[in-house]
């Protein structure tokens, strides 16, 4: 497959507090690091748009126990909510800050974000999504991006999940292909 003009990349969620030794490690999360530097590599020289997502949740956020079911986790301005060092993002790679409302759950990196206005004044038609956690906030960023009708690719070999409950990660990737995602690794890409 050749990337072309139409061509983006979106890496979901590669912080600190997602990696292990984090807040809510996903497991083996950092081994998806070396392919993604590759994907970021490939897009780079063929000046195609990064984008790099990130929760930037405050600190009283909806998700965290009491109110939701996770620890606090990627609060805006701490070194958790950082992207992993080894991450080797470019200069102008375009930051989507999600989950800042301190009401307000948002998984996808669609919700509440100025994504579609930049991918449609960049005049993207085709996303490359991967990153963590493919259960969680891949999977809902894919899938609204099937709904913003972008022709959307899930990034296998760029992607971890937490698999909660056995069988999380599967019925994710089934779903995302359901609904018209195409699972490709780096080998699939020229």
């Amino acid at each position: 497959m050749e990337l072309d003009k139409k061509s983006a990349l979106i890496i979901v969620d590669v912080q600190r507090d997602f990696c292990p030794g984090g807040a809510l490690p996903v497991p083996e999360g950092d081994k998806i690091i070396p392919a993604l530097n590759e994907y970021i590599k490939r897009f780079k020289k063929k000046g195609l748009p990064i984008f790099a997502t990130r929760d930037w949740h405050p600190e009283d956020h909806i998700s965290f126990k009491p109110r939701g079911i996770w620890p606090p986790h990627c609060i805006k301005n701490t070194n958790g909510a950082t992207f992993h060092p080894d991450l080797k993002l470019p200069k102008d790679v375009i930051i989507i800050s999600k989950a800042y409302d301190r009401d307000k759950e948002a998984y996808s990196s669609f919700q509440d974000t100025e994504l579609d206005k930049i991918l449609r004044e960049k005049g993207v038609k085709r996303l490359f999504i991967g990153g963590l956690a493919t259960d969680y906030c891949v999977k809902n960023t894919i899938l609204d991006a099937l709904k913003h009708n972008y022709e959307t690719y899930f990034l296998e070999d760029a992607s971890k999940g937490i698999d909660a409950v056995k069988g999380d990660v599967e019925g994710a990737i089934k779903e995302m292909v359901e609904k018209g995602a195409k699972k490709i690794t780096l080998k699939d890409i020229k």
